[in-house]
């Protein structure tokens, strides 16, 4: 794996170890494909039951898993509200769309643009901080924005295809990006009350 590759894994693990209500994050290409997420060994049918919950390798009990149980699943949502919004966007005259956030009964989806048309989706918890989890997802995308080449792409993507969910990673690479820790106590951001 490059190096380009492990620093954005590891940019993807920092996001999900750091920020509070995070379910399932994933970084998705310009043409809708799955190119990182924070439960790769969940990339499609068969890696998890639909809606499943309980421990996994990462001994997050009882977590809610992401949508369907499926990174691949979270990728496909992204892609088209991502895609919709661009649309959107161009009807309205409005340039290009730098963030979408829906706000669900049970849950809230963040997208964000990455600067090659990549996007980078959150699936978080009703009772997060939208404005941690914003900030965090812009600091992601400021950080990866410059390494997303077409050749560190087509990495990535060669990488969860040729790796299935029972295949360990090789020593020394991060391979798989831990799932998201319990909530914690939000952090303080900048104009935020003590």
């Amino acid at each position: 794996m490059s190096r380009e590759a492990r620093n954005l894994h590891w940019l993807l693990t920092n996001l999900v170890e750091e920020v509070p209500g995070l379910l399932s994050v994933a970084v998705v290409s310009s043409d809708g494909l799955l190119l990182l997420s924070s439960d790769p060994g969940r990339t499609g049918p068969g890696g998890s039951e639909p809606g499943a919950t309980g421990a996994d390798a990462s001994g997050t009990a009882g977590r809610p898993a992401g949508p369907k149980g499926s990174s691949a699943d979270l990728a496909t949502i992204v892609s088209g509200l991502g895609s919709l919004t661009l649309g959107a966007a161009k009807l309205m005259d409005g340039g290009g769309v730098k963030q979408t956030m829906v706000a669900m009964e049970d849950g809230s989806l963040f997208v964000m643009s990455i600067s090659d048309g990549s996007l980078l989706g959150v699936h978080a918890t009703p009772d997060c901080d939208m404005s941690v989890i914003a900030y965090h997802m812009a600091l992601f995308v400021g950080r990866a924005g410059h390494v997303l080449t077409p050749e560190l792409r087509s990495e990535l993507r060669q990488s969860l295809e040729s790796r299935g969910a029972a295949d360990p990673p090789a020593p020394g690479e991060y391979a798989e990006v831990p799932r998201p820790r319990e909530p914690r106590t939000p952090l303080r951001t900048p104009g935020s009350a003590q």
